[in-house]
């Protein structure tokens, strides 16, 4: 049985991806002579937070992840971050290709909070590889790849922050209701405001007080919103 290993050598952010989107480079290694042709695999990316160490800004962006770093011994575990397919062509030996993972700045996503709370160095990642080989010199011969096929990387920060800027430019990204979406766009649409940003600044500026979305019927988005929306209205 072919015998494969996995090597991460590097990533890069897809400047011309329509979304976000990091393209790992994978070194491809199968034993022996046999000529491999074609190789579908599944990749299983994880981010190992215990595998780095974290300033005190870090801590206080981390925190409703992993809870005080008091409790970081038994909090700090692996965070999933991506799971993709990757076929890879004929080769015989070695050979290297390209793992397109997508991307998400959804600050919902925990492996995104965890990412955005990063300000330099590294993120500790494992990739566990598995899949199906199909090898042979003379014909077709169907081999698995083992789920304890694995490689861990360690991806600079500085790479993501980059991927982010690409589309997200000095920006940030949080999701809505549907219910808040289209109250606010009733919002800026009845105050004739000329974008999102707008719309927001007049809401937060508009001199509401603070309690008033701080009630327990204020925990709907929408009644918040409204009750906002009421108080801004002229």
């Amino acid at each position: 049985m072919t015998e494969f290993s996995f090597t991460c050598t590097g990533v890069r952010a897809d400047r011309f991806a329509a979304g976000p989107t990091l393209v790992f480079r994978l070194r491809v290694t199968a034993s022996g002579d046999t000529p491999v042709h074609a190789l579908a695999l599944r990749c299983q990316i994880r981010i190992e937070p215990a595998r780095r160490g974290y300033g005190s800004d870090e801590a206080d962006g981390l925190q409703d992840l992993f809870g005080e770093r008091s409790r970081w011994g038994s909090t700090l575990n692996p965070v999933q971050f991506a799971q993709v397919p990757l076929m890879v062509p004929a080769f015989t030996g070695e050979t290297e290709a390209d793992l397109v993972v997508p991307c998400t700045y959804d600050l919902d996503i925990a492996a995104t909070r965890y990412l955005d709370a990063l300000t330099d160095g590294e993120v500790p990642l494992l990739m566990l590889f598995s899949g199906t080989a199909f090898t042979g010199a003379d014909g077709f011969r169907v081999e698995p790849v083992p789920w304890d096929r694995e490689a861990a990387f360690r991806m600079p920060v500085a790479t993501w922050r980059e991927m982010v800027e690409q589309h997200f430019p000095g920006c940030g990204w949080i999701r809505l209701p549907r219910d808040t979406m289209d109250a606010l766009l009733a919002y800026r649409s009845r105050h004739a405001l000329p974008s999102w940003e707008a719309t927001v600044g007049a809401l937060l500026g508009g001199g509401a007080p603070v309690d008033a979305v701080e009630q327990p019927e204020s925990r709907d988005p929408l009644r918040a919103l409204t009750a906002l929306t009421v108080r801004n209205d002229p």
